[in-house]
């Protein structure tokens, strides 16, 4: 009765979530894109895709732009394990299905996540029937996991974790939940603590694997384009990285209070700022609040490309580009960390950190809790209490360069120390690669 009364819930929601991607649509224009697809309806999708004799259809889920650049690094070790393999790849945002647009090969395929009614997830698996799913990091729906188990699909969470937080929200709709962690054939957490908060929610943790993102290659023509850009700076470098809503306000007012004063003196010439936003439909937003401050702005769009691409003198420099993170750590000489100067539990830290740039953060980092207290330990980060110290933490390092040196190398080599989970990780699905091709399935 329960789970009839979530399905009612979930079914009479759908001309709600039609507006709200009419309106997201607006902003960005993917989400308007194959629509029906989420209601399970796939008269103009891309059909079935058919891999190699032997080789599995892998559904790789992944919901937003961090986890698709994570499910990328594990695609890499698929691929490479079974090279006949077939993907179909599903997204819940706009941006991850524009990503996850890069990772297609010929034979491939990618819709979007089906709402999570009986009627759109069991259309969604009858249609693809895919070997082996593979749910990133955090996503768990109920009829999504029901429709795979009656199906016979295996379907585990990789790369797994689950904060404090979520954890209390997930005890408190156990009635739900609890059923939907333990349909899971498998998770594979990411560290020893994610694996106990899954097991108390009910999860069938199979391994601790350790944190994908450590495998991430940044690419040297983007790691070479930052440091072109950084030769044009006549200031050291402060980025606040992948900033989140209410933090580039803060970081603003701070900086034209002049909070990194405390710790530099007020003879000294101010950084060069660099924000870049998390979000691409905020780009124009953040932008909006730099010229609401006073502040004159130099754009990433308008840089131009190759060696003749430069920025432009500006107190402000706006990363308002996509994939390009490796470069803006390139560009910086230290890292604010976004997301975790508002309690929205941090970014992802450990791409910095393999990139050499030093990184400062604030007091919420619950998503990537291990990997921060580990950055802690290894000399890579630091951490305040709110922006205002961190404006006149980073400012001081950044003119610090023996400081900056030593903390850069002990990223990449906190990074590398934590390497190898890609392959662990295709190592326990081989398991479940290996049934979905036994005789009689």
């Amino acid at each position: 009765m329960i789970h009839a009364l979530y399905d009612l819930v979930a079914w009479a929601a759908q001309p709600l979530l039609r507006r709200k991607l009419r309106r997201r649509g607006r902003a960005e224009p993917g989400y308007l894109q194959a629509v029906e697809e989420r209601f399970g309806r796939y008269g103009d999708a891309p059909p079935r895709p058919q891999p190699a004799p032997g080789a599995p259809l892998v559904w790789i889920h992944a919901v937003s732009l961090g986890e698709t650049r994570a499910a990328a690094i594990l695609l890499r070790e698929l691929r490479a394990q079974w090279p006949g393999m077939r993907l179909l790849l599903t997204h819940g945002t706009a941006t991850g299905r524009a990503e996850g647009a890069r990772l297609l090969q010929p034979g491939d395929a990618q819709v979007w996540q089906p709402w999570d009614t009986r009627g759109a997830t069991r259309a969604f698996v009858t249609r693809y029937r895919p070997d082996l799913g593979v749910l990133m990091e955090t996503e768990i729906w109920p009829n999504l996991v029901r429709a795979c188990r009656r199906a016979g699909v295996p379907l585990v969470l990789a790369n797994a974790r689950l904060s404090e937080k979520s954890l209390r929200g997930a005890r408190r709709a156990a009635w739900l939940l609890r059923p939907a962690y333990a349909g899971l054939s498998a998770a594979y957490a990411q560290g020893e603590a994610d694996a106990e908060r899954l097991r108390a929610a009910g999860a069938p943790v199979a391994g601790v694997l350790g944190n994908l993102k450590y495998d991430a290659e940044a690419p040297a023509a983007l790691l070479e384009r930052g440091r072109h850009w950084r030769a044009q700076a006549t200031q050291p470098v402060v980025m606040l990285a992948s900033s989140r809503e209410g933090e580039e306000a803060e970081f603003l007012r701070q900086l034209k209070a002049g909070a990194w004063v405390a710790a530099n003196g007020a003879a000294a010439a101010p950084p060069q700022w660099l924000l870049v936003p998390r979000h691409p439909q905020r780009f124009d937003e953040v932008a909006a609040l730099v010229a609401q401050q006073g502040l004159d702005l130099s754009r990433r769009s308008i840089w131009g490309e190759g060696a003749e691409g430069r920025p432009q003198a500006a107190a402000v420099w706006l990363g308002d580009s996509l994939g390009e993170m490796p470069a803006y750590y390139a560009l910086a000489d230290v890292a604010l960390l976004g997301g975790s100067f508002e309690p929205l539990g941090g970014q992802n830290l450990i791409e910095a950190a393999a990139c050499g740039c030093p990184v400062v953060m604030g007091p919420h980092t619950f998503n990537f809790a291990e990997a921060a207290e580990h950055a802690l330990a290894a000399g890579a980060a630091l951490r305040v209490a709110n922006l205002a110290e961190g404006l006149a933490v980073a400012a001081a390092l950044a003119r610090d360069e023996a400081r900056r040196a030593r903390m850069a190398a002990a990223g990449q080599a906190f990074a590398r120390q934590h390497q190898g989970a890609a392959r662990r990780t295709v190592e326990a699905l081989r398991d479940w690669v290996d049934a979905a091709a036994a005789p009689g399935r």
